[in-house]
């Protein structure tokens, strides 16, 4: 009797090809060899499993050896074995072929998502068969590395474990491209990317992460997928270190860059003096960068750079008399700062803007 969902199509002409190969002691032609894996091609294709198929398989050998008791078994065996071996080349031929296909269509289907290409209906039925509803609000964070040319994520298959082990069949899209690897999970399920990241921080200790805001629709995703790609050029070009950066705790920079012109014209303005300090201006603007991020405290800013109080008060001293604006009185200060930020964003004075 046939196992559920087997059809008896699928065994076609196995028994006869097996009793006919035992008779003789002869190994299967060429052409029954190609008509075995045929069969285990149509099998794999009709989702049956191999487990079940060989089962089958060796049912009806048991069968045909208790029919013709003369057949020797050394025969029989041999026979089957070859049988069942090409069977199941073909069956394992159609699997790996069906996952190619299925990884194309996914690729395919994560580019369409992440660049806002494809018709918006189209997308989202296609977003269903990947674990999606692009009705709700999503989030995207985004992980790479931060050791020029190195190996990105060699454990990314870690990272999708540990997500599923915690969290099962929660609607999550795990994917790795351009050397990073993209978490995309609904916008009112913060845990799942703040897991993510602790997870491929973890894992690859060079790893920075940033995080999206939640946005709603199709294009949500893409919005949200662009912030945490703004924000880790963000993070680059200022130098932060911390290792996961939220897009929500950064929303000043992308200001300050919408006007790139009158950001040049402030750093210019107010900067360009510290180029005729002995040394140039990079200590200078490294100074007032360690000053501004340790909270303008003078000696948490000198034990960041290296320096004596007296040394860090020194230059502090100096950027007052060249610029005409004074870092240690709030009230200019924040022009300083502003400018600081502006030249972190501009590279300068390293480039000229």
């Amino acid at each position: 009797m046939a196992e559920p969902g087997i059809a008896e199509e699928h065994l076609k002409d196995y028994a006869r090809i097996v009793a006919e190969a035992s008779a003789t002691g002869r190994r299967l032609t060429r052409d029954e060899l190609r008509g075995l894996r045929a069969r285990g091609e149509q099998a794999a294709e009709a989702g049956l499993s191999l487990r079940a198929l060989v089962r089958r398989h060796l049912v009806a050998i048991r069968e045909s050896s208790s029919a013709n008791s003369a057949a020797d078994v050394d025969h029989v065996l041999a026979a089957a074995e070859q049988a069942i071996d090409a069977f199941a080349e073909g069956h394992e031929r159609a699997q790996r072929l069906a996952v190619r296909q299925e990884e194309a269509a996914r690729q395919e289907f994560i580019d369409d998502l992440l660049y806002g290409r494809s018709e918006l209906g189209r997308l989202a039925e296609r977003a269903e068969r990947f674990g999606l509803l692009l009705s709700q609000d999503h989030a995207v964070a985004v992980a790479e590395s931060r050791l020029p040319g190195g190996e990105t994520y060699p454990a990314a298959g870690q990272v999708e474990s540990a997500l599923v082990g915690r969290f099962g069949d929660r609607r999550i899209l795990l994917t790795a491209k351009a050397g990073r690897l993209i978490c995309i999970a609904p916008g009112d399920q913060d845990d799942v990317l703040t897991f993510f990241a602790e997870q491929t921080c973890a894992i690859n200790e060079d790893s920075r992460v940033a995080i999206g805001r939640s946005h709603s629709g199709v294009g949500g995703v893409v919005h949200s997928y662009e912030e945490a790609l703004n924000t880790l050029t963000l993070a680059a070009r200022l130098g932060l270190g911390e290792p996961v950066l939220r897009a929500n705790d950064l929303l000043v920079y992308p200001v300050l860059v919408r006007d790139q012109q009158a950001l040049t014209d402030l750093v210019q303005h107010t900067l360009s003096p510290l180029r005729t300090a002995r040394g140039g201006a990079q200590p200078l603007i490294d100074t007032l960068a360690a000053y501004f991020d340790s909270g303008c405290t003078a000696a948490e800013a000198a034990r960041r750079l290296s320096l004596s109080a007296r040394a860090l008060t020194y230059r502090l001293e100096r950027i007052r008399k060249l610029t005409g604006v004074d870092p240690t009185v709030p009230a200019q200060r924040y022009t300083l700062q502003t400018a600081v930020i502006g030249a972190r964003l501009l590279r300068w004075p390293d480039e000229d803007v």
